[in-house]
C-alpha cells in the first residue's frame, strides 16, 4: 500500500513540474515557433501545410499516386521502367511546405527535437514494412562529416523509430568508407556515380545481416542513390529482404 501512495505522490509531483515547465517555457510548434497546447506538436497553419502521405504512394519508391478504391499494390511507371533494388519504399511527409522546413531544420539546423514527432509519423507510415524480425538501421554518414555535424539525422529517426515500433536496432549495421561531398545538384546517374562502393555492410555485424529483413532509415528520398547504394550493401552481405522508409519524399519532377 505505501508503495502505491509513493507512486500516486510521484505521479502527481511530475505532473506539477510539468505544469510549472509549460508556465516558464510555453509549448512551441516545432515547425514555426509558434505557442501550442503541447509538446513537440504542430499549430494549426503548419499542420495544414504538412502533407502527410498515406497509402497513395507508389509501393516500390514512395512518390504520391493515384490509387482507385479497393487497388492493391501500385508501382509508378519510372519503378516499372527502372525498379529500384529494394522491395518497398514508403515516406511519412512530402517535401514541400511544413515538411521541408522540417528537414532542412533537423539536418542543418542542429533542430533534434523535430525526432519526436517524426518517429511518431515514420511509425505509421513503416506499418506495411514492418515484420516482427525487421533490423532497423540508418544511411551511415562519413565519420568526418559526422565529426561536423555532431549527429547522424538518419540514425536519430531511426533509433526513434525502433523504440516507437519496439523493433531492433543497429546504429553502424553499415558503414560509409569515403567522404562524397555534397550530392545536392547531382542528377541520379550522377549520383549513382559518385556513390559506387562508397556504402558497405560494417563486417562485425555480418552475422546480423546474413538473412536479414532491414529497414533503412535515411531523412529524404531524391532520387534513392544513397539508398539504392545502402540497399546493394545489405544485399551484398546476404540479407534476405529491404525495404526503405524516409521522413520524406521529394516529388518526382520538382
Amino acid at each position: 500500500m505505501r508503495l502505491v501512495l509513493h507512486s500516486a505522490e510521484n505521479r502527481l509531483f511530475a505532473r506539477k513540474f510539468q505544469t510549472a515547465l509549460h508556465l516558464l517555457f510555453p509549448p512551441r510548434c516545432v515547425g514555426c515557433g509558434e505557442m501550442v497546447e503541447s509538446d513537440f506538436g504542430l499549430c494549426a497553419e503548419c499542420w495544414a501545410d504538412t502533407n502527410f502521405l498515406g497509402e497513395d504512394v507508389c509501393d516500390t519508391c514512395a512518390t504520391p499516386v493515384t490509387r482507385l478504391h479497393g487497388e492493391g499494390s501500385v508501382v509508378c511507371d519510372a519503378c516499372l521502367k527502372d525498379r529500384p533494388p529494394w522491395r518497398k519504399a514508403r515516406a511519412a511527409l512530402l517535401y514541400a511546405g511544413t515538411g521541408r522546413r522540417l528537414v532542412l531544420a533537423l539536418k542543418h539546423g542542429d533542430r533534434t527535437e523535430v525526432v519526436r514527432p517524426a518517429s511518431k509519423w515514420l511509425a505509421r507510415a513503416a506499418a506495411p514494412l514492418l515484420r516482427a524480425e525487421t533490423v532497423i538501421a540508418p544511411v551511415p554518414l562519413h565519420r568526418l562529416r559526422l565529426l561536423r555535424r555532431r549527429y547522424n539525422q538518419a540514425a536519430l529517426l531511426a533509433e526513434a523509430l525502433a523504440g516507437e515500433v519496439s523493433a531492433s536496432y543497429c546504429p553502424d549495421l553499415l558503414i560509409r568508407r569515403r567522404g562524397l561531398g555534397s550530392l545536392e545538384g547531382l542528377n541520379a546517374e550522377a549520383r549513382h556515380k559518385k556513390l559506387a562502393g562508397a556504402i558497405v555492410a560494417n563486417p562485425k555485424h555480418h552475422g546480423v545481416l546474413k538473412g536479414a529483413y532491414v529497414l533503412l532509415v535515411d531523412d529524404v528520398l531524391t532520387s534513392g542513390a544513397t539508398l539504392k547504394a545502402a540497399t546493394d550493401a545489405c544485399f551484398q552481405a546476404n540479407a534476405t529482404d529491404v525495404c526503405v522508409l524516409t521522413l520524406a519524399r521529394v516529388a518526382k519532377g520538382s
